[in-house]
């Protein structure tokens, strides 16, 4: 059970108002994911819908390329605060593993500042770039599809991401003044047979779980 809470944070306890909000946000964050992966569930299901269309009665989605457009902020957006607080984006590592604890955390703090600079622009600029499609009424050039919910999203998602990396930085802060604290609002980056461990754990627990509803 503790590789489960290790990898989802909303299993775990403690770490005062700092893991209390980590857990909180990260509730928010499993949810966004998960209609991302609802999403792409969906857009498989109408890709199929629209080849059988096609293929079987010549009569295609009416607006299935606008569809996809639209589709693409909610699948490729959704789930970045997500995989932020597990740690699942591309980073290196080969000079930080040499470092003390305490200069990773301080290096960690740079990135996470460069990130809330770069996300910060990012969220500002699709937020007004949402608000202009809804005052202009954008719209897609097929089925007239309004543009402005999916950039919406796009500038939620983002300002979701920002909210993400004021916690890591909340937790980087304390690690980096108390280094063998226990980390509470960062990603837990393992090496490959601890992840492999935790993966099996998860697999395991997911497994009782559905024989527990079974019975």
């Amino acid at each position: 059970m503790a590789a489960v809470e290790a990898a989802d944070p909303t299993a775990g306890s403690g770490g005062g108002a700092l893991g209390a909000i980590d857990r909180a946000v990260h509730r928010v964050e499993k949810l966004t994911a998960w209609l991302s992966g609802l999403g792409v569930f969906a857009l498989m299901m109408i890709g199929v819908a629209q080849i059988l269309s096609r293929k079987i009665i010549n009569w295609p989605i009416y607006g299935y390329i606008d569809i996809v457009e639209i589709m693409m902020s909610f699948l490729v957006f959704m789930g970045l605060a997500y995989t932020e607080r597990l740690g699942g984006h591309i980073r290196m590592e080969l000079i930080l593993t040499f470092l003390p604890k305490r200069l990773v955390n301080v290096f960690e703090i740079i990135g996470v500042l460069l990130g809330l600079f770069v996300v910060g622009v990012l969220t500002y600029y699709t937020g007004t770039h949402a608000l202009r499609s809804y005052t202009s009424g954008d719209s897609t050039m097929d089925a007239q599809i309004a543009l402005w919910p999916s950039k919406l999203v796009v500038s939620l998602s983002l300002a979701l991401l920002f909210v993400r990396l004021l916690i890591e930085l909340w937790g980087y802060a304390r690690l980096a003044a108390f280094p063998e604290a226990t980390p509470y609002g960062v990603p837990q980056l393992v090496d490959i047979e601890e992840m492999a461990q935790r993966d099996a754990a998860i697999a395991e627990e997911l497994v009782h779980n559905a024989r527990e509803v079974k019975r």
